[in-house]
C-alpha cells in the first residue's frame, strides 16, 4: 500500500561523484513523515504510472511548472552569523585591522538580546531565501545570544549547527568583548552545548552544539584543551579557522612552532565532526593529516578574494581525500548565496591555474591542474558540505533528507537564457549555476517542510 507524506514530481540535479552530476528527469520524488526521500522512481520504473494515478490529485502531490527545476539545498559550512550586520563593509582592510576595527565592535553588541534577535531572524532567513538549508554558524561569546540563534533556526526550519564563540586569550583579544576568563568560557560553552542538545532533540530538521575556538590567536592553551575534551564528552560538531592568512598562520608558527593543523590536533580538536575555514596555507602534511582525522575544509572563495593573501589548492587537496564544503563566511565575505561563491570557487581555481603575473613566461606562471569545473563547485554546496557534516543531506538520493530549492528558470523578472525548444538539460543546469539570482528560488523545503516561498 502507498503511503507517502507527500510526492513531487519534476527534474532535478544531484551530484554523483564531485565531478559529475546525476540528472534525474521527470522523476517522482517520495517522501516519508520523517522529511526522507523513501523512494525516487523514474519514468521507466513499472510503478511509475500507479504511483501517478494514486497520487495526482490529492493535496501532497507537487509537479513542478515548466521550467522548474529541483536542486538539493545548500550547505554552508562556515557564517558568522552575527557579522551579517556589517556585510559589505570595511572589505578594504587587513583581517587583523578588519577583526579589531570593525567586527568584535559589532560582535560585542549582541550582550544585549533584542539586537541579536534581529540580526539572527534577518540572517537565518535571508540564507534560507538563498537555498542554504543547512548553515554551520559561528555565534559570539555571549552564552545567551547564541542559544537564541539556534532557537530562531528551530523556528524558522533551517537545520542550524551553532557555536558559541570561545576567545579567552587577553593577548589577541579585546577588553571589551572576550570571554571572562578560561574556567567561564568552558562552563558557558558546555552549559550551551546541553541546552541545544536539548532543543535540537524537539527539533525535526535537528540543530546542533558546535564547539567552537574563534581560532588559535584568540584561545588559550587551557582553554583550547578544555574544549577538546569537551567536544569528546557530548560528541559535538567542532569548528574554527585555520591557515587563514599570513598573519593568523604566522603567528601559530611562532606560538607553537607548527601548523595550525597540527596544533589544532594536539589539542583533541580534529575529527570526523570537525570543519576548518580557510586553510589557505595548509602543506602537503596537514593535508594528509585532515584525511586521516576526517577534518573537513570550508572553503570560502569570496572571503579568501579579500583576506587569505593566497589561493587555496581545491583540486590538489581534493586529490588528497580531504573533504571539503563551501562557506560563504559573511561577512568576509559579502554574499549571502552560495551560488555567487560555487562561481567564485570557478573563478579563483582559475586564476590559480592560469597564473597573475604577465610578466612571468605562461609555463611559470600559475599552478597546473588547478582549475576545478561548475560541476565541482556544485558538489562542494551540496553533497561536500553534508559529507563535511556527517549528515545524510546535500543529495537527492534515497535515504537523504528533502532538502531541496526549486528554481524558475522562466521568472519573467530574471528569465535565463533558454531560447533551443530541446535545449539539453546540461546546459540548463550550468545556466542555473552561473545565472540563477535569489528571487529564481521560488520554494525551499527543510526536512520536508515548506520553510520559504516567494508565491
Amino acid at each position: 500500500m502507498l503511503n507517502y507524506s507527500m510526492v513531487f514530481q519534476g527534474t532535478a540535479f544531484t551530484s554523483s561523484t564531485p565531478k559529475e552530476v546525476k540528472i534525474l528527469k521527470d522523476n517522482l520524488f517520495c517522501i516519508n513523515g520523517e522529511g526522507l526521500i523513501e523512494r525516487i522512481v523514474s519514468p521507466a520504473n513499472p510503478e511509475y504510472q500507479a504511483i501517478l494515478d494514486t497520487y495526482l490529485h490529492k493535496e501532497n502531490f507537487h509537479r513542478l511548472e515548466e521550467g522548474q527545476y529541483i536542486l538539493p539545498g545548500f550547505v554552508d559550512l562556515h557564517v558568522h552569523a552575527p557579522q551579517w550586520a556589517q556585510a559589505g563593509t570595511a572589505l578594504d582592510l587587513p583581517l587583523y585591522d578588519w577583526l579589531n576595527s570593525y567586527t568584535f565592535p559589532i560582535e560585542s553588541k549582541f550582550a544585549d538580546l533584542n539586537f541579536a534577535k534581529n540580526v539572527y531572524e534577518e540572517v537565518v532567513h535571508t540564507l534560507l531565501a538563498n537555498g542554504t538549508t543547512t548553515a554551520l554558524y559561528f555565534a559570539t561569546v555571549h552564552k545567551e545570544a547564541s542559544i537564541l540563534l539556534a532557537e530562531i533556526c528551530a523556528q524558522k526550519g533551517q537545520r542550524g549547527l551553532v557555536g558559541k564563540v570561545v576567545m579567552d586569550n587577553p593577548d589577541q583579544t579585546p577588553n571589551y568583548y572576550r570571554d571572562v576568563n578560561t574556567l567561564t568560557a568552558l562552563t558557558d560553552t558546555e552549559e550551551f552545548i546541553i541546552a541545544v542538545k536539548e532543543l535540537g532533540e524537539k527539533t525535526k530538521q535537528g540543530v546542533y552544539p558546535v564547539v567552537t575556538p574563534r581560532f588559535i590567536p584568540s584561545c588559550t592553551n587551557e582553554a583550547l584543551k578544555g574544549l577538546g575534551e569537551l567536544a569528546v564528552k557530548y560528541d559535538t560538531h567542532i569548528q574554527s579557522h585555520c591557515s587563514e592568512s599570513d598573519w593568523e598562520h604566522g603567528y601559530v608558527q611562532d606560538r607553537f612552532q607548527k601548523n595550525d593543523a597540527y596544533a589544532l590536533r594536539d589539542f583533541g580538536l580534529l575529527t570526523e565532526k570537525s570543519v576548518v575555514a580557510h586553510c589557505n596555507f595548509l602543506d602537503d602534511a596537514d593535508a594528509d593529516l585532515f584525511a586521516q582525522t576526517g577534518t573537513a575544509v570550508a572553503h570560502c572563495p569570496v572571503s579568501n578574494a579579500y583576506f587569505a593573501n593566497s589561493v587555496i589548492p581545491i583540486a590538489h587537496l581534493h586529490s588528497k581525500k580531504v573533504e571539503i564544503g563551501l562557506g560563504s563566511d559573511i561577512s568576509g565575505g559579502f554574499s549571502p548565496s552560495l551560488f555567487d561563491n560555487a562561481r567564485q570557487a570557478v573563478i579563483s581555481s582559475r586564476m590559480l591555474e592560469d597564473g597573475v603575473d604577465k610578466n612571468l613566461p605562461s609555463t611559470k606562471r600559475g599552478v597546473p591542474n588547478s582549475r576545478i569545473t561548475i560541476n565541482e563547485a556544485f558538489y562542494l554546496a551540496t553533497a561536500g558540505g553534508g559529507e563535511s557534516l556527517s549528515l545524510p543531506i546535500g543529495r537527492i538520493q534515497e535515504k537523504y533528507t528533502w532538502d531541496i530549492q526549486i528554481i524558475d528558470t522562466k521568472l519573467p523578472t530574471a528569465k535565463l537564457p533558454l531560447f533551443e525548444e530541446k535545449e539539453s538539460l546540461e546546459d540548463i543546469f550550468q545556466k542555473i549555476m552561473y545565472l540563477v539570482r535569489p528571487e529564481n528560488i521560488q520554494e525551499v523545503w527543510v526536512q520536508g517542510e515548506k520553510v520559504h516561498s516567494r508565491k
